[in-house]
């Protein structure tokens, strides 16, 4: 099993494999041009991005900055919106359903390190060269939802269909569909209902 396969699979993995770290790479190289460019350069911000997030719809903007540690592990649905800083840490699976909102300076992250120091810290083979382990869970946003500014959502979580996650949230735990959820950690405060209608 590869060190790519391992980290797809939730298998404690080494991040500094040499095919990892070209994908890498090559993502953060991705979102230092779309960085670069503005809102009127649309053509040359959807070249990048189908490079980037291959499994994306074309219906979607990115404010930027964008960050993507791989970008080849996100997958997102039809008339997606991020506002600017965006950060997704994708060595599991990203998935993002459509019509998914998300604020300012959220960040999505999948990786997890060991508890234990002895097993997070940096090691060196016997070259000398420097390695350690990790390992990362999967995320999923359902369809119809929106994530407001500074929000995380840590590796393992499923936020369900209709969902709105409040300011400065970080989800620990699964969202059940149409729910209100806000806090650290995020807890849901109630179910959104056609009361909570303004047009």
């Amino acid at each position: 099993m590869t060190e790519k396969e391992k980290m797809i699979a939730g298998k404690i993995y080494d991040p500094t494999d040499k095919e990892l770290a070209g994908i890498r790479q090559r993502a953060h190289v991705l979102c230092c041009e779309y960085n670069k460019t503005d809102e009127t350069e649309t053509q040359k911000r959807d070249g990048i991005l189908s490079e980037l997030i291959p499994n994306k719809e074309q219906s979607g903007f990115f404010q930027g900055p964008i960050y993507f540690d791989y970008g080849i592990n996100t997958h997102i649905g039809e008339n997606f919106y991020a506002n600017f800083n965006l950060t997704v840490l994708d060595c599991s699976p990203v998935k993002i359903g459509n019509n998914v909102m998300i604020g300012p300076n959220c960040s999505i992250v999948t990786p997890v390190h060991p508890l234990l120091p002895s097993e997070r810290n940096m090691r060196k083979r016997a070259d000398g060269t420097p390695y350690n382990y990790e390992y990362a869970k999967p995320i999923e946003i359902g369809n119809d939802c929106w994530l407001a500014s500074n929000v995380t959502v840590i590796g393992g979580v499923k936020i369900g269909n209709g969902c709105v996650i409040g300011a400065g949230s970080v989800v620990t735990k699964d969202i059940p569909d149409g729910s209100l959820a806000v806090g650290n950690p995020c807890r849901v405060l109630r179910k959104i209902t056609v009361a909570d209608k303004v047009l």
